[in-house]
């Protein structure tokens, strides 16, 4: 992105150019920092969690329907 900014700079400013492309990467990267996002792998390891959470919740009530009925017999 920080590219993509410089690259769009006028000609008259191209001496300037990494200098501001320098600039524009530290910004944007400290304003990301501060978003307080999570790493695609975070994400994944969070997301794998909870399907096994919920599959062995869905295990769980499944018993435990099973052993009112039993129970109500």
């Amino acid at each position: 992105m920080a590219n993509r900014l410089a690259n769009a700079l006028p000609p008259q400013v191209a001496p300037l150019r990494e200098e501001l492309k320098t600039n524009f990467r530290a910004v944007l990267q400290s304003q990301l920092a501060e978003l307080d996002l999570v790493s695609r792998e975070e994400f994944e390891a969070t997301r794998d969690m909870l399907v096994h959470a919920r599959t062995r919740l869905a295990e769980l009530e499944a018993r435990v329907e099973a052993l009112e009925s039993r129970e109500s017999e």
